[in-house]
């Protein structure tokens, strides 16, 4: 009982202790929830939007310039860092400062700053700091920097503020250039959407300029090289050249104006917007180019074509040098996409997935086109060829990308999957070289050993004689002796493919051994048939003096 009471005082003591333990650890966790969240809300992120764009160094200078553009200095100003500028009333006026120096650099593209809101890893600066131009100021190059800060619970990209303290000394960067000292006050006054008047009016002349010498140039390099393609026209393919000329004649004229640009210097924002299209003009008449050359390879190999090699001039060729532009052509616009600023790998994973839903919903199509494909590069058979498919015979018609044709003896055409045509067993009567002669001549069983020796040399010696045959070898053997007949097998070759000539070589030759037959007095066997009438006793049956009448008058056997 004693040691009862001592457990049981235990057990109570256990109990207390733990009462008093729980609300501790609750109280604990209490403290860590109450601390956790304040933890959180301190640490910026950098994918929260920021009302005024900020979040990556090429979104804050581009609402930067729209905000110039639209002549608010207030607001512009909030996209520098002003922590050390006394007053803060001097913000818009500097703001306004950079926005003349950024629009009248001609060197400074707003597209090449990074997207991201951790800015260019890769410029050797630190992880919050990108550049954002450079400007040669008395011989001395002073450069701006773009600064990654924390606002609230963002981060942000500002001029930096050791930046904001250089805009004085650029100050002279945003006077009026010399061109527009000595132009009329108007043209310089005026401005449409942001940009001066003369600004407009050089851009044009420029445009006009380049694309009369753009012309004439491509005028002379058709003088130039008409003799060459004139000499050589099977193989340069002069109106393949004559339509490469427009495509390089907008490559110059792109080079020419995007000098024009950097003279003139137009605002920030048209530059960029001038840029853009000049780059899509680039591109696609790059990658025009680059298709013609395409179409003039093309050309260069159908023309070395055999003509009854229809199929692959007429399918494969083709889808090849279609197949080529529409990945030229993809290319072409993923790089005008990545020259406008824009992330590629977004719409290349997007179109990984559709193309993998396109192929799963035309599986069919593309298993005969990888046929038709298979059988146009092996090219078992070609158009015009006799073939065995299947158990059918019949003339390929046409071998197109998806199935073949071809007209059967019954002069049928049948219709053919190349998923199905690429599998089966094919057996090309056009690629024979020679044509084999192999009859076989069933002599009677009472020809006596001296005659069958000479009908072998008779024989033999017509298909020696016969200019068409070739008899190497044994064309002749004495096979077998059955039942009915002695065998003699013919083993020679027609030296033709031409199935109708070895038509004709095949009738001499049966003749000539037939005469040989005749002359050596050499008969053929002929199958014996018998027909045995049973008799009435077999039967089991007697006669009537009826029946016996008919059974006389019935035939008893024959052969």
């Amino acid at each position: 009982m004693k040691h009862l009471a001592i457990v049981e005082r235990w057990i109570v003591a256990l109990l207390i202790s733990s009462s008093f333990l729980i609300p501790l650890r609750g109280f604990g966790q209490s403290l860590s929830s109450l601390t956790a969240p304040e933890a959180a809300k301190a640490a910026p992120d950098a994918n929260k939007p920021d009302p005024l764009k900020r979040n990556t160094p090429r979104s804050a200078m581009y609402a930067f310039l729209e905000a110039i553009h639209d002549d608010n200095d207030q607001l512009a100003a909030q996209y520098l860092d002003l922590r050390h500028v006394r007053p803060l009333a001097k913000g818009p006026e500097l703001a306004g400062q950079l926005g003349l120096i950024l629009n009248r650099d001609s060197q400074f593209i707003v597209g090449r700053l990074s997207n991201n809101p951790s800015g260019n890893p890769n410029d050797g600066l630190a992880a919050d700091r990108d550049k954002l131009e450079e400007f040669q100021v008395s011989g001395q190059t002073i450069t701006l920097y773009l600064q990654r800060e924390v606002s609230g619970d963002q981060q942000i990209w500002l001029l930096s503020f050791d930046s904001v303290a250089h805009l004085p000394e650029l100050a002279a960067l945003a006077t009026e250039s010399p061109i527009e000292k000595r132009l009329p006050e108007p043209l310089v006054r005026n401005r449409i959407f942001g940009a001066q008047l003369w600004i407009w009016l050089a851009l044009i002349l420029a445009g006009a300029i380049v694309s009369a010498v753009s012309r004439s140039l491509a005028r002379a390099f058709l003088v130039l090289i008409r003799p060459v393609t004139t000499r050589y026209s099977r193989r340069l393919h002069v109106q393949r050249l004559g339509a490469a000329v427009e495509p390089l004649r907008r490559i110059v004229a792109v080079t020419l104006i995007r000098g024009a640009i950097e003279l003139i210097a137009p605002p920030a924002l048209l530059r960029d917007l001038l840029l853009k299209l000049l780059s899509l003009v680039f591109i696609w008449a790059l990658a025009e180019l680059l298709m013609v050359v395409v179409d003039v390879i093309s050309d260069t190999v159908t023309a070395r074509l055999d003509v009854r090699e229809r199929a692959v001039s007429y399918s494969a060729l083709p889808l090849f040098a279609r197949s080529v532009k529409i990945i030229i052509g993809f290319i072409a616009l993923l790089a005008v996409v990545g020259a406008w600023g824009y992330n590629i790998n977004t719409i290349l994973a997007g179109l990984g997935v559709g193309g993998i839903a396109v192929a799963l919903a035309a599986q069919k199509t593309i298993e005969n086109l990888f046929g038709g494909v298979s059988v146009i590069s092996d090219k078992p058979v070609l158009v015009g060829d006799f073939c065995q498919f299947g158990g059918q015979v019949g003339t390929v018609v046409d071998i197109g990308l998806r199935s073949t044709r071809i007209r059967t003896l019954d002069r049928t055409i049948v219709t053919v999957p190349n998923s199905s045509f690429s599998t089966m067993t094919l057996e090309n009567y056009a690629k024979r070289d020679r044509m084999w002669f192999h009859p076989t001549l069933n002599l009677r069983r009472d020809t006596h050993p001296d005659k069958i020796r000479a009908m072998i040399a008779a024989v033999t010696k017509v298909l020696e004689d016969h200019p068409m045959v070739d008899s190497t070898g044994v064309p002749l053997r004495f096979t077998k002796i059955t039942l009915q007949s002695f065998d003699l097998d013919i083993f020679a070759y027609v030296l033709t493919a031409d199935f109708d000539q070895f038509l004709r070589v095949q009738t001499e030759l049966l003749l000539s051994i037939v005469e040989a037959s005749v002359r050596l007095s050499v008969e053929f066997a002929v199958p014996i048939q018998e027909t045995v009438a049973p008799s009435f006793s077999d039967l089991g049956v007697t006669p009537t003096p009826s029946n016996a009448h008919a059974s006389n008058n019935a035939p008893v056997a024959g052969r």
